[in-house]
């Protein structure tokens, strides 16, 4: 992971995806900006580099667009999160439902009969063209350049991966001159961002609709940035971040002890749970352990062996939930409109509390206050009980009164 000048110390934050998991990061968001006060920073935006993916992305973007007042980004995401429903994001009406999730249902049963009849085919188990309309109050895409241009950000990535290339692609915008990297099956395109990126960022394969994205005169269709994400950390290093917050949105280890699963044939939920766990999390604990054993790797050479290597050592701060994601959804399924209740029943998401089943799949979706809350509760628990480590990553400790400037 090459990185710019190694007296430069510009933090990146990491947002991984994760759907209405994403309430999590906007916790942390919180906690970490009172501990900023606390410490009297007043510095506009802690961090120059911002990468997202999913529902990290547009929480990214967010705060890019608003990079001159972090407080000010930070407690609209907030407002958002803690009100939120999930009509904002889907339909979730009876007639939404019939007419994506319904037929969708349909089609995996009896598709062979009517697979000619091609307007009967959705693109999604859901429709989220009420997201669309959240987004552009939401993101003020339109700022982002001024964000840049006046020294508040240095750079904006988010990730989406092509249906029809197969390529992981982050999408970014610089106030730097970086060339584009490419990596094997992952490439990045330097270019003006807009609120299309973000919608195909978070589209979580299955739930949401591809969207298009043009690219070197060709359009392609995009679904979620997680897919196919081996190293979810590497945008922010390539863009210049040599210190790196990076907010999960799921256990990065499982507590102690045997956990005792179900001996009943799994459900469509069940597996299609399980299966977003693999696109959402595995990548973000392997890319971690990598980034772990470079840094080892460069403690222990000389001076003269680090000075022949482009890599440099990369501080990394990772904070995930403590708890699992999938019991505390499993406590609010009920809260979910009563049209897409009945839609996951069929595919096995049912009960709630100790009788919950398929919440696994259900804490992607649980765009409801009753779940965003804890979510956000529960991040700010979880950085607070780590606020020295917070205050000595960010140097607080050391400049109390001021952050260093983004490089010129």
């Amino acid at each position: 992971m090459p990185t710019n000048d190694p007296g430069d110390t510009t933090t990146g934050l990491i947002l991984t995806g994760g759907g209405a998991r994403a309430a999590y990061q906007v916790g942390v968001l919180k906690a970490i900006a009172q501990v900023r006060r606390e410490c009297c920073v007043v510095t506009t935006n802690p961090f120059p580099v911002i990468a997202g993916t999913s529902a990290g992305a547009i929480n990214a973007a967010a705060l890019a667009c608003r990079a001159d007042d972090f407080d000010l980004a930070v407690s609209n995401l907030v407002r958002v999160w803690e009100s939120f429903r999930a009509e904002q994001v889907y339909r979730a009406d009876s007639l939404g439902v019939i007419s994506t999730g319904a037929r969708w249902l349909t089609m995996m049963s009896i598709g062979w009969l009517i697979a000619r009849w091609r307007k009967a085919r959705p693109r999604s188990l859901l429709d989220n063209t009420p997201l669309h309309s959240m987004l552009h109050e939401m993101v003020p895409i339109e700022r982002l350049p001024r964000m840049m241009s006046e020294k508040h950000l240095q750079a904006l990535a988010v990730t989406a991966s092509s249906y029809g290339s197969g390529l992981h692609v982050t999408f970014y915008e610089s106030v730097h001159d970086i060339v584009p990297w490419t990596r094997s099956q992952r490439i990045a395109v330097r270019g003006p961002l807009s609120l299309a990126h973000l919608l195909a960022s978070s589209a979580i394969p299955f739930l949401f609709p591809a969207v298009p994205l043009e690219m070197s005169g060709n359009t392609e269709y995009y679904g979620d940035g997680s897919m196919r994400q081996s190293a979810p950390i590497s945008p922010a290093v390539h863009l210049g971040a040599r210190r790196i917050l990076v907010v999960g949105a799921g256990r990065m280890h499982e507590p102690p002890g045997k956990r005792v699963g179900s001996g009943d044939y799994p459900s469509l939920a069940q597996i299609a749970g399980h299966a977003l766990a693999s696109i959402f999390l595995d990548a973000l604990a392997v890319d971690v352990e990598r980034l772990q054993r470079i840094n080892q790797t460069l403690s222990v050479l000389t001076k003269e062996q680090q000075g022949a290597t482009t890599l440099r050592p990369i501080d990394v701060l990772v904070i995930a939930p403590s708890q699992r994601l999938d019991d505390l959804a499993a406590q609010h399924q009920g809260s979910l409109p009563a049209p897409i209740r009945a839609m996951l029943r069929g595919l096995g998401v049912t009960g709630e509390g100790a009788d919950a089943r398929g919440a696994a799949l259900s804490s992607y979706l649980l765009f409801e206050s009753a779940y965003t809350q804890p979510l956000i509760e529960l991040g700010v628990a979880d950085t607070l009980s780590r606020r020295n480590e917070v205050i000595r990553f960010f140097g607080w400790d050391r400049q109390p009164s001021s952050e260093q400037p983004m490089p010129a």
